[in-house]
């Protein structure tokens, strides 16, 4: 019953998604617009700085909330914090009740990690930072962090059960970031400069786009300008 409790707790916390109420609010559904990622990073695109950061902020508590409470709740469970923080991320990245498409766990990822040690969030927190300033692809950071995350828990742990269940929360992440990867090798996945210089950093873009579908490109971008990546 622990086992359960703790993955039910945290797959439902991780389904409240800040991003599509807020994006409701303005008349939209973010999972129709942009990169149609109902996450954080696409409500700083299509909803505002503010919003997407309120939503960023939200998902990491969310994640936090569920790993901490778990552990509290099911005292006998030694694993219940990792298995919410785990089904959070999964609940968050396929919802149940928003047709499970949603996010695709960054920020979720980062509240895990914080609860289970700060000192550790803190590490990976800088870490990632020089990997994306060095590849200037903000969808290295959940790929790298994933990994390095559980690597880093199996370590510390020694627990090869609680690194396995990670490992879930590891494989979702990275299968929701495959497409980032083959719009990489397209020319068609956006920089991080995207945050400070959007009118190039499309430009760009839609010359990348234009010229990887060949004659059928200019029509085909012309329905993508209201897109962007995840």
């Amino acid at each position: 019953m622990e086992i359960l409790g703790s993955a039910l707790l945290g797959y439902f916390l991780g389904g409240i998604n800040p991003s599509y109420y807020f994006g409701k609010l303005k008349g939209m559904d973010i999972r129709h617009v942009g990169s149609g990622n109902a996450g954080a990073s696409n409500a700083i695109i299509m909803l505002g700085k503010a919003m997407g950061v309120c939503c960023m902020i939200f998902d990491i508590v969310k994640a936090y909330f569920a790993y901490r409470a778990a552990a509290w709740l099911f005292p006998s469970y030694e694993l219940a914090g990792i298995t919410a923080g785990t089904f959070c991320i999964i609940g968050h990245v396929f919802p149940l009740f928003l047709d499970f498409q949603g996010g695709k766990g960054l920020a979720c990822l980062a509240g895990v990690a914080l609860a289970y040690d700060p000192k550790v969030f803190l590490i990976l927190l800088l870490l990632e930072a020089v990997v994306v300033l060095t590849v200037n692809y903000l969808c290295f950071v959940p790929i790298t962090g994933s990994i390095l995350f559980n690597i880093v828990y199996g370590v510390r742990t020694r627990s090869l059960a609680g690194a396995l269940i990670l490992a879930c929360a590891t494989g979702v992440i990275l299968y929701r970031h495959m497409e980032n990867l083959k719009r990489i090798r397209q020319g068609t996945e956006v920089h991080l400069s995207f945050l400070w210089d959007q009118e190039n950093e499309l430009q760009r873009v839609m010359e990348n786009y234009d010229g990887s579908l060949g004659d059928r490109g200019v029509a085909a971008s012309t329905r993508a300008k209201d897109r962007t990546v995840r």
